[in-house]
């Protein structure tokens, strides 16, 4: 994989690195689709149990990054609820992040030099760390172990352009764009981390409406403690963001969201659960008592008779920091989407374990296909990814790891295929993960 480096500028990657750093990154969230049949799993916290001798972890410490955002639910309530103790994990640190830039340093130095072991990504993230491509050229291998959500963001707009018929679908998209253009205000649409989930958020929405993400309009990297002052400056007219923050945007009326995520790919993966292949390696059955304890942990948050406890635990200073009110409604799928559209839909809420699809814990190695195809799509890897994919991808993603902690759990919702199957986005577009060349010939806009 040594030619996917030289496809990323060093002084491009610095200058976009530089800018993330300054961000706590406070707007990533996530949505979901909540299982008719949840588990109900009590809210008081897990009792500790007696482990065979072939289960007890070689170690109970380790150190875990978070980024304040729903997809973090997981982590938190997995030490928080004792999901983590229960499985012999007695020493979990759960170290706050204050952007992606500073996970992905810190996982770079490990936990030997006041780093992490792992934790929390946004997707491909494992896989650009595993090749040194966002480490300085340092290699760092990864194990993609667990996913900890579906679906994820909102774009927001700026009020300014609202009844400009700026919706999931937009009318004479391409002409308003060039309007704004011809204007001398070129469209300026920004995300806190590029060339992940937030970026083919917006992308996506975009090129299927017919407009070209890299020339039609100006993308840009924006921290996000600054996104809610560069919408009331007019300094940004749209950000790819997530819950709770688009409740914040339109609260303070200047913004709203004419999309969810949810409505452009229905219980697409989000976030994922990431650790380092060498503490993998070292403490294997560690790692299957932390994927162990995060199962638990994500059934208990599916559980919406536990959602109220789950936002106060989020909201404190310890973690989010936050209002309860500004996570109390996405929570549980109501949204204000600022523009006259009202959701109140639990299927449109954070999802951590089930979904229509699927296991939202299982780690789909079809969408890891995904996200490489679509990375090819914009040109951050080269066309020749997609040949070396699959074995790429086998050696990331160890969902062999997390079958062997589901069944030692004794939990029964275990996927019996690695790929989910095939994917369909709003437009109609399909991705067969059988043929990830055929999406990729399909679209209009790209630039593979």
């Amino acid at each position: 994989m040594s030619s996917l480096k030289t496809n990323i500028s060093r002084r491009r990657f610095l200058a976009t690195a530089g800018a993330t750093a300054l961000s706590s990154l406070l707007l990533k969230g996530c949505l979901g689709n909540p299982p008719e049949d949840n588990p109900i799993i009590s809210s008081a916290n897990a009792t500790k149990i007696k482990l065979s001798p072939e289960q007890i972890p070689e170690t109970s410490k380790v150190r875990l990054g978070y980024l304040p955002i729903v997809e973090a639910a997981p982590l938190i309530i997995a030490k928080e609820k004792g999901f983590f103790a229960k499985y012999g994990m007695d020493d979990v640190e759960i170290s706050k992040q204050a952007n992606w830039g500073s996970a992905r340093d810190s996982v770079k130095i490990g936990t030997a030099a006041g780093g992490i072991d792992g934790g929390q990504w946004q997707m491909p993230m494992p896989y650009l760390i595993s090749e040194g491509i966002i480490t300085d050229n340092l290699k760092i291998p990864m194990y993609v172990l667990l996913q900890l959500n579906t679906q994820g963001n909102a774009i927001a707009i700026a009020d300014k352009h609202k009844n400009k018929g700026i919706s999931l679908k937009i009318d004479k998209a391409k002409a308003f764009f060039e309007k704004t253009k011809s204007e001398g205000a070129k469209f300026k649409a920004a995300y806190t981390f590029p060339k992940v989930n937030q970026d083919f958020w917006i992308r996506y929405w975009l090129a299927a409406n017919g407009v070209d993400p890299d020339t039609d309009i100006e993308l840009l990297t924006v921290p996000a403690a600054q996104t809610v002052a560069n919408m009331k400056t007019g300094t940004m007219d749209a950000f790819s963001t997530g819950d709770p923050w688009p409740y914040r945007i339109v609260k303070d009326k200047i913004g709203f969201i004419p999309a969810l995520t949810a409505e452009i790919w229905k219980a697409h993966p989000e976030e994922y659960f990431a650790m380092r292949a060498d503490w993998a390696d070292k403490y294997p059955k560690a790692t299957k008592s932390l994927l162990k304890a995060i199962m638990e942990a994500q059934q208990w948050c599916d559980n919406f008779d536990n959602r109220k406890e789950l936002v106060q635990i989020l909201a404190t200073q310890n973690y989010f920091g936050v209002d309860p009110e500004i996570l109390t409604n996405p929570m549980m799928g109501k949204y204000d989407m600022g523009d006259g559209r009202m959701i109140d839909d639990k299927s449109m809420a954070p999802l951590y374990w089930k979904d229509s699809k699927g296991n939202v814990s299982y780690p789909y190695q079809s969408h890891d296909l995904w996200f490489i195809t679509e990375s090819v799509r914009w040109g951050f890897l080269p066309k020749e990814s997609l040949v070396t994919a699959k074995d790429w991808i086998k050696r990331v993603n160890r969902e062999d790891i997390w079958r062997e902690a589901a069944k030692e759990a004794g939990f029964t919702d275990i996927p019996t295929s690695t790929s989910r199957g095939i994917e369909e986005f709003f437009d109609g577009t399909k991705f067969d993960p059988e043929n990830p060349q055929a999406y990729l010939d399909g679209l209009k806009i790209k630039k593979a």
